[in-house]
């Protein structure tokens, strides 16, 4: 290899890393130079926020999905509304729903600290994901980094790319095939389910109108979420173990318990019966595919290169 560079290993080596920044290719290296320490702030950061409060791994978790579903993952969720355009905090499935912002914010200002304008709240995002679910229990992965700020975002796309809460098994496999995620992607990242709580606006028409529910657990839920009213009562999307991220949310599709008609849709005598089985008995099968697919998440339409910015502060542009 060092007689194709004429001996310069390195130098050949880094104008690699920098023609895969040009090509749009992240890289798990790509701050290896710049900012050597991102990866213990960022983690010390998700540590002092989950020992804080074990919800939020679950709520930054969320937050990367959300951004990655709308227009590729640029950090365009975390954006406030300007004069110019209408964000995507206040679409419909984000309203009085996502979380977590002051925690990216306070990791953003350890890391400007530490090396300023150089890494963007994309990439921050895409870590602190990964670190949430670790400290709850899951799987790691290698997250590749090198991606962009976006410098707008736009509510209507928000409104039109995200699965909702209803969605039919057929309309979950469309919407994740849409970002290049297979059916597996989408069960496996369906079981990101297995941390945190939703509303009961999401889930009242799958305790009070769907047949394939135990009896039991839609009287449970439905003590805390009334036929009306009371749409921000939440409960636990994994009745199991709410806060550890394991395989049960999975058992409990099997056990039809699921909080969501999204969610049982995945075991409803559908195409994805069979892989729900293996996960909820194989709880490394799932670890495993769940960590491949955030990674393909990860690379939906990065901006990368010379596109989007640097955001210095992640709730505006610069």
């Amino acid at each position: 290899m060092a007689t194709t560079c004429n001996g310069f290993v390195v130098l050949c080596f880094l104008s690699l890393l920098a023609c895969a920044a040009i090509n749009g290719q992240l890289s798990p290296t790509f701050y290896s130079s710049t900012c050597p320490n991102l990866q213990s702030i960022v983690r010390s950061g998700m540590t002092q926020a989950v020992n804080r409060e074990q919800r939020l791994g679950a709520s930054i978790l969320r937050l990367f999905f959300h951004d990655c579903f709308v227009n590729g993952c640029d950090g365009s969720i975390l954006l406030d509304d300007t004069a110019t355009f209408t964000g995507e905090k206040n679409a419909m499935p984000n309203a009085n729903s996502v979380r977590g912002f002051e925690v990216i914010d306070t990791i953003k200002s350890s890391v400007e600290a530490a090396c300023p304008s150089t890494v963007s709240c994309a990439d921050i995002l895409a870590l602190a994901a990964r670190d949430g679910v670790v400290l709850l229990g899951g799987p790691t992965w290698t997250v590749p980094l090198g991606r962009r700020d976006a410098t707008t975002a736009s509510q209507s796309a928000a409104n039109s790319n995200l699965p909702g809460p209803g969605f039919s098994l057929s309309q979950l496999i469309s919407s994740f095939a849409n970002k290049n995620l297979n059916a597996r992607d989408m069960t496996a990242l369906s079981g990101g389910h297995t941390i945190g709580l939703a509303r009961c606006i999401s889930f009242r028409p799958h305790i009070y109108n769907d047949t394939n529910i135990d009896p039991s657990f839609a009287s449970q839920r439905q003590q805390s979420c009334p036929s009306s009213g009371g749409d921000n009562n939440l409960a636990p999307l994994d009745l199991q173990t709410p806060t550890t991220f394991d395989n049960k949310y999975f058992q409990n599709l099997v056990a039809h318990r699921g909080l969501l008609h999204s969610d049982q849709e995945l075991f409803n005598n559908g195409s994805q019966d069979a892989l729900v089985r293996q996960y909820s008995t194989n709880a490394a099968a799932f670890a495993s595919d769940f960590a491949a697919a955030m990674v393909k998440m990860g690379n939906i339409s990065p901006l990368t290169g010379p596109s989007g910015e640097i955001r210095l502060n992640c709730r505006k542009v610069n």
